[in-house]
């Protein structure tokens, strides 16, 4: 997922009128969709404008023991920036022996140097893995930290505490050099090892990051454990800390079958930022319990169906995934890639 990559060293709103479904090749609007104001009763045409941060890449293909080329994972982004995507998970600068599949970093994430109107963003966690990404020409950058002490301690092995000061002061510098930065927070709504999960930890977290810099904070259930009701009172409690929704993205796994229910509450929220995987691609190697991360091509359909805007075209991001699927030996996890591929075949 998002969030869980190892260390270098070691109040709804108004509810959307619905429509009808459009065609699955719909993409809207190609705009980024990054800095929408929060839900009100007059919708006006940002508000029907939806950034998907694609994180196939590189949180989608972290945990894959099939070492994958870094030609394949070029051609992979490749692939979803034509066919709409705009902001694009590319890399992680983190340890080798850790993710190995993240050997390549420099490869992949130098492969697309800076372009207006795309963010191109790698993960970091610390000021080593900082200096890798900018020396690669990376100006897009998330730092990320846990939100319970048993998953700072397998992820990064320290606290709570550390994992977010090293994400601030990373953040912090990110910042002083130029950098674009986007702030993710691991376990938002369950731990494997804790359980249930103090939601004024969450808001405080956000707070952190947000105050370091983060242009955005990401609210993540790292093992999709999530419900709607926990997700309307977690982001209802960050609206009443101050947090408006434009601040904040949400990264959901459909271990439980509830992603998209989720993303729905959010847009209830006012939330207009979401995390998503082509063909479902991904789970986090250190919490026990994870599956897939959100498909893109599950929230794109229902997306484009509620009459949102998100730039991208769905026929062409379903393909964009198909080379990496045949070199891990694996079945899309999106239900509606599948759909759509047997009723192309005729079955």
């Amino acid at each position: 997922m998002a969030d869980d990559t190892t260390a270098e060293n070691t109040t709804s709103g108004d509810r959307c009128v619905l429509t009808g479904p459009l065609d699955p090749g719909t993409r809207g609007d190609r705009g980024l969709g990054v800095g929408l104001p929060a839900a009100t009763g007059d919708r006006g045409e940002f508000d029907r404008r939806v950034s998907v941060h694609e994180v196939g890449p590189r949180d989608g293909l972290q945990a894959e023991p099939t070492p994958l080329a870094a030609d394949l994972k070029i051609d992979f982004a490749a692939a979803l920036l034509a066919a709409g995507v705009t902001s694009l998970e590319v890399a992680s600068f983190v340890h080798p022996a850790r993710v190995p599949q993240m050997a390549d970093a420099e490869a992949v994430a130098g492969s697309f140097p800076a372009r207006d109107g795309l963010r191109l963003l790698s993960l970091v966690p610390n000021r080593r893995g900082l200096d890798r990404a900018l020396a690669a020409g990376v100006r897009d950058i998330g730092v990320f930290a846990s939100v319970t002490e048993s998953f700072a301690q397998a992820n990064m092995g320290t606290t709570l505490t550390g994992t977010l000061d090293l994400a601030a002061d990373t953040a912090a510098e990110a910042v002083a050099a130029s950098a674009g930065v986007r702030g993710y927070l691991s376990m938002c709504f369950g731990d494997p090892w804790e359980g249930p999960v103090d939601r004024g930890v969450v808001v405080e977290a956000s707070l952190k990051l947000l105050e370091a810099g983060c242009s955005q904070v990401v609210i993540s259930d790292t093992i999709g454990v999530a419900h709607a009701g926990q997700v309307e009172a977690v982001l209802a409690d960050l609206a009443r800390a101050g947090i408006r929704a434009d601040r904040i993205a949400m990264h959901f796994h459909d271990t439980y079958g509830q992603a998209l229910a989720n993303v729905r509450t959010s847009l209830d929220a006012g939330v207009r930022e979401f995390d998503a995987s082509a063909s479902g691609l991904g789970r986090c190697p250190f919490a026990p319990g994870a599956t897939g991360n959100l498909a893109t091509e599950d929230l794109l359909w229902m997306l484009h169906g509620m009459g949102y805007e998100t730039g991208i075209d769905l026929t062409e991001l379903m393909g964009a995934s198909d080379a990496v699927d045949e070199a891990l030996g694996r079945t899309s996890a999106s239900s509606v890639k599948r759909a759509l591929t047997r009723q192309a075949a005729g079955n």
